[in-house]
């Protein structure tokens, strides 16, 4: 997805009272290709939580009949998408040659690597009524030895996304280990993602990690004596033992991982060394990036911005 509107402010953070948590930033609210999207990552004050460098969330937003997302090609290196849907479908399509739709529960994961183009659309019989679409798009940044692997597509049905109840809390591990299971998508350092949907009064204990963050998708939860409200995201301390309650019906997306240190981020670019965002940069400006063999009548071009 193309990520950075040169007119939009990081996300905002405030400092918390909780020991458990470091960090609050409230989702900063923008359109992109006629959709709603709120973003957390990357903050002031919170650059990156473990691997994951971008944290979108998209919708909820109703399209009327004719209209739909219809995001044009455009690059990525050095990272991976993972794209994960509640509501709707999207139509992913890729230089590799790819062409996937995905659905709820579904996991898209594009691996940009030494450099991809895609677009993200939606099909014409999604569009032919009106629609909704609500899901998440992240950016995970691959460790320095495999930012230049070949690009690669991975589709993951819903029904190979590990799903539990963990005292009453019903919870999906999208990408990782946590609580006695581990999902299938493929990751490239220690990785948590993780979906649930947690009922009032009941309380769910956030898995170990590196480093931990935590989003209220709706309704509100508590962290000891600090209450988060829906579209906020809060930095976890490296505490072990944090468990969060549930004040109202709530989803939470909770991740994490192994830091893997500082990136460099320019539009959809993002690499540990700034000479390798440049170079992209300047491979887009020259169209230099391999084509969509299924998409080729238009593409983004790079918008003046300055690392």
């Amino acid at each position: 997805m193309k990520k950075h509107n040169p007119t939009t402010k990081s996300p905002l953070a405030t400092d918390s009272v909780c020991s458990a948590i470091q960090l609050q930033v409230q989702a900063k609210e923008q359109m992109l290709g006629g959709l709603n999207i709120r973003r957390s990552l990357p903050a002031r004050g919170a650059r990156r939580i473990g691997p994951w460098v971008f944290f979108d969330h998209m919708g909820p937003t109703r399209f009327p009949a004719k209209h739909g997302v219809d995001i044009a090609p455009h690059p990525h290196i050095n990272l991976a998408t993972v794209t994960y849907l509640l509501e709707g479908e999207m139509l992913h399509q890729d230089s590799v040659g790819s062409v996937q739709s995905i659905r709820p529960g579904d996991i898209n994961l594009m691996v940009a690597g030494s450099g991809i183009t895609h677009s993200e659309r939606q099909s014409e019989a999604t569009k032919s009524q009106s629609h909704r679409i609500h899901g998440f798009q992240l950016w995970l940044a691959l460790p320095s030895e495999a930012e230049e692997t070949d690009p690669a597509f991975y589709h993951y049905p819903s029904q190979q996304i590990p799903a539990l109840t963990i005292e009453g809390v019903r919870l999906r591990v999208l990408m990782g280990t946590a609580y006695g299971v581990t999902s299938p998508v493929k990751t490239f350092s220690p990785t948590l993602y993780v979906e649930a949907q947690i009922k009032t009064g009941q309380t769910l204990a956030i898995p170990a990690a590196a480093m931990r963050g935590l989003y209220i998708v709706s309704g509100q939860v508590k962290i000891g004596d600090t209450q988060l409200t829906e579209h906020t995201f809060a930095v976890l301390n490296d505490q072990q033992n944090i468990s969060i309650t549930a004040k109202s019906d709530s989803q939470i997306v909770i991740l994490g991982g192994d830091d893997i240190g500082h990136r460099y981020m320019d539009w959809n670019f993002v690499s540990s060394r700034i000479e390798r965002v440049k170079q992209a940069r300047q491979q887009w400006i020259s169209q230099q990036f391999p084509l969509i063999p299924t998409d080729q009548q238009e593409y983004i071009p790079y918008p003046d911005l300055n690392i």
